[in-house]
This record gives structure tokens, sequence and C-alpha cells, in this order.
């Protein structure tokens, strides 16, 4: 793999071993586009992409071709003023186009800045200005969602293949590790998103995880490509399930498609047989809520990330696609829990520290917690997987640092074989009654009653106690929220958590606010207009 390896040892004979003996291999002299597209491009026509078209219509790109049209889309973007350092942002859905895009701003060495095809005006605008970007990608579906720009729009339909064809390729220019190549906006649970910075170095510090969990180097069934439902903006769907698998020469599906159709989506995996998926939570209990009984797909392994996922929709996913693995990694830092084949999977955890990072729970002065105790989840300093920083922001940089370790934000026990359990972000928690308590265990187990598709938990102000336990519920079809089923569900709850860890409040909602990237928007459920905008409160 030309000096890239993901550094796993498979002979070896223990989870601990395989940690032991990891190394990184990640040379001085580094480029994305290199090494996720250029050296597969061989002339022996390797598929790298299966596009799949609104209509359903195939169109199979080898990484030959991938080469040749980033060579020449670099060219395009030259020739409209982008140089070394210069932002292009993407704001496409899964096509050839958007793929092309980021490796020829790569091969610039250029930053890209990938945007959800979800966002509309405001958050566009908010990052198309903050990236500072210079070019707009774009198609003529999403082109509409776009405010006025100082960047030069580029449409797909009306400028792509014809400036690629009257374009002269260039050869790439030379990058190092750490010149930066991607910025990816944080999801903005609270606060404005803040664009993370990655440098080149990002891409192979992700490897090990992902040869873990799906076993991609060296293997000959590479053939079958992986999908994910998630948007190539994100970086669970772009460098997870994109540039991550073209490191190892393997194909991938992109799909075109309108919302989240769960029939359709079965019927597509039915049909395309991709190798390994990336399902998020959200994706799978939609799925689980539509389609209970879904046939048994033929996937080999399926690695879900986000959110935690609750332990039935882990037995359910388990028996629809066989193999799955949870991982946990974040937009400044790529996946480093995970489970994976050298432990058993317990439902509920995260796994352990994937090889290769170094992984603690601290207090709040830096010591480390015991086992059975909450602690914040800290990276060490120098992991090649890490943000280079926040864009234009030191001081927010800074105070993710304490010392010698990256600061998450998010919390975890840790049990005595070493299996980590995730316990929330630090900024939900909240304290109800002189109890702190944490939304995740909680929303596992309101997702457990079968009337709840989807959960979100806040803390709520309250007289007596300080704060109560909220939570904004989806029902499941066939199900009508009203005082009746409230309080059914809190009796449910309280059978299952401490007393003081059920919903005093519930609010049935229409839909809960997420992120792209899946997660619950909690500082919008905490909005005093909450109730009127995402439902109608049922006192329990």
């Amino acid at each position: 793999m030309s000096g890239i390896t993901s550094g796993i040892d498979w002979s070896a004979a223990s989870y601990d071993e395989v940690v032991r003996r990891h190394r990184w291999s990640i040379p001085h002299v580094l480029n994305i586009a290199q090494i996720a597209c250029d050296r597969h491009a061989t002339g022996d026509g390797r598929v790298a992409l299966v596009a799949v078209d609104q209509a359903g219509a195939e169109k199979t790109y080898s990484f030959d071709e991938l080469k040749a049209l980033s060579d020449r889309f670099a060219s395009v973007l030259r020739a409209h003023g982008v140089e070394r350092g210069d932002r292009v942002a993407v704001f496409l859905p899964q096509r050839v186009e958007c793929a092309i895009a980021h490796l020829s701003a790569f091969k610039l060495g250029a930053v890209s800045v990938p945007l959800s095809p979800l966002f509309r005006e405001e958050a566009l605008a908010y990052r198309v200005r903050h990236s500072r970007a210079k070019v707009v990608l774009t198609d003529e579906e999403h082109a509409a969602h776009l405010p006025q720009t100082r960047a030069t729009v580029l449409r797909c339909e009306a400028d792509f293949f014809r400036l690629v064809e009257e374009a002269t390729p260039i050869a790439p220019v030379t990058t190092h590790a750490d010149d930066p190549a991607m910025i990816i906006y944080t999801s903005g649970t609270s606060g404005l998103p803040k664009g993370a910075v990655h440098g080149h170095r990002f891409l192979p510090g992700r490897l090990s995880a992902f040869e873990l969990m799906h076993r991609l180097e060296d293997k000959p069934e590479r053939t079958r490509p992986l999908w994910t439902p998630a948007d190539w903006a994100w970086v669970g769907g772009l460098v997870d399930c994109v540039l991550t698998p073209w490191v190892f020469g393997c194909p991938v599906l992109g799909w075109q498609r309108r919302g989240f159709d769960p029939e359709e989506v079965i019927a597509f995996l039915q049909k395309t047989r991709p190798r390994a998926l990336f399902l998020p939570p959200t994706a799978i209990n939609r799925l689980r809520s539509v389609v209970p009984n879904a046939p048994r797909i033929d996937v080999a392994t399926v690695h879900t990330a986000g959110e935690p996922l609750s332990p039935d929709a882990y037995a359910w996913a388990k028996r629809t696609f066989g193999t799955v693995y949870e991982l946990y990694g974040m937009t400044e830092m790529g996946a480093t829990i995970g489970n994976t084949p050298f432990f058993s999977v317990r439902p509920g955890s995260m796994g352990k520290p994937i090889a290769g990072h170094v992984v603690a729970l601290l207090r709040e002065d830096g010591t480390a917690v015991p086992d059975g105790e909450v602690g914040e989840i800290a990276i060490r300093r120098g992991d090649p997987g890490m943000f280079l920083g926040y864009l234009d922001d030191e001081a927010a940089t800074k105070a993710r640092f304490r010392g010698d370790w990256f600061m998450t934000g998010d919390l975890a026990v840790r049990d005595a074989e070493g299996y980590l359990f995730y316990r929330g972000r630090s900024d939900d928690v909240f304290n109800t009654a002189g109890y702190r308590v944490g939304p995740t265990e909680i929303e596992q187990s309101l997702l457990s009653h079968p009337a709840v598709e989807h959960a979100a938990v806040i803390g709520a102000p309250d007289p007596e106690r300080g704060e109560i336990v909220k939570a904004f519920l989806v029902v499941r079809p066939g199900f009508e929220p009203n005082e009746e089923l409230a309080k059914a569900i809190q009796a449910h709850v309280k059978t299952r958590l401490a007393a003081y860890e059920y919903p005093r409040r519930i609010v049935f909602a229409r839909e809960l606010p997420i992120t792209p990237s899946g997660k619950i928007r909690r500082i919008e459920l905490r909005a005093p207009d909450a109730d009127e905008r995402f439902g109608i409160e049922l006192r329990g």
C-alpha cells in the first residue's frame, strides 16, 4: 500500500497484543488524493465508484477515470483562481462530481469544505462566509438554496463535464502530512458550528479502526462496495465511507436519492449487495420502525456511530445484518473507540480504545477516574487523526486541551474488563434533586418501549428539584400520543431506572431537531418555545 497501512497485525492473539504491536505509518510528504485514488490508477480498471442516480440508473467509475477527471477539474479550479490554501466548498449529494471536487482540491493543495445537501440558506451562508470559500460546486437542485455569495458558483449540469473536457490535466502539488486538507464543521449541538481544520494525515490516522471493523486490507472480496445513507458532507459519510475505503482500494456506492424511505433502502441493499455499511443509529431506528421484519441482508459488517445505539436497536440490526460494530469518534478526532473481532460485543457499550489511539477517562482536575466512575473521554495529544485546530479560533482550540489531552466533552464509564459505556455530553448533564443525570441511559430506556421511535432527554427548570427530566418523544406508527400513553411510558422507565430518572414531563413531538450527522440538537429543545415548535406537551 505504498507505505500506508492500518498497522493492524491480524496474527495477534488478543486485543491487548493488537494494541501493543500497532505502529502508525504516516510519511512526511502526503496527499489524500494520492493515497485514496491516484496510486490505484494503474490502468487495470479497478472499480472505485458505482454511482446510482435518482432514476436508479448505474454508472461505474474506475480509479483510472477518477484520477483523470480530478486532474482536469483541478485545472478548472485553478482557472477560477484556486491556489494552495484556498477553500473549495462542495454542496452536493452522493454523486461522482462530489468526490472529484474533493480530490481536485487536495491536488491543488487547497482545502475542501463539505456542505450537507440538507443545509438551507442560513446554514450555507454562515459556512461559506466563515470558511472564505473561493468556489462552491453544486447542482441545479441545490443551487436554489445558496445565498448570495462572493464565491464563484459552478453547477454540475451546466459547467462540470464541459469544463473538464476542455481542461488540460495538471500535476498535483506536493503537500505534507500537517498541511490543511479539509474543513469540517461541527454539528453545532450547542452554539455556532466551528470549522475543524484537518491535515492530510487525518485520513491514514483513521485506518486502524476501519481495518479492525471491516477487514479491508489485502482482501480478495474487495470487489463488493461499501455504502452509507449518510451525506458525503460529514466525516462519517465522506471520510469514513468514501475516502477511507479508497485508501484500501475498495469500491463505494453513491446513491443520489431523495429522502430516506426505509422500504426503498431495504430493496436497494438487496439489489446492490454491498460488502459493508455505515448506518447511523437514526437510520437503524427508522428502518426498524418501518420494516421491523426486514429480510436478512447479505452484508459482511455494519458499523454505527453518532449517537448511542439502544440494545433493542442493536438486536434488530444484528438479526437483519449480522455483524454490527458500534464505534465512537467526533468531527475533531477520528474513530478512537469501538468494537472489534478481538473481543465480544456488549450491547450498549462503545467498545474499547482502537489500536493506535491513547484514550483516558479524566476528572475535571485532570486525574484519571477508577473503573465504575464517570469521567470525560480524553485523547492523547499528537494522535494523527486529531484536527489541527478550529478555523480562526485559537481560544476555542486551546480550550479543548488540558495538558497533553484533548478533552472531548463526552462522558463515559469503564468496567473492570475495559469496556466503555457512553454517559452523554458533559454539557448535557443536569442536576435533579441533587442527583447528576445524563440523557443517554434514560433515552435508551425510553426507546425500549414499543411505542417510542425517537427520544431526546433534557433537564427542565423546576422550582422544587432544580431541574427535572423532560423527554421529547416521536411515537411509532399505530400509536396515539395521549395522556394514557405518556403515563405508560413513564411507568416503563420507572421500573428500569432510578426513581429520579423517569421523565416527569413528556412532549410528544412531530419530529426532533437533528444535525446532518444524526445528532440531537438539544440546544433547540431547551429553547422556551420548544414545546410549541416540536409538539404538544402532555404532563404525566
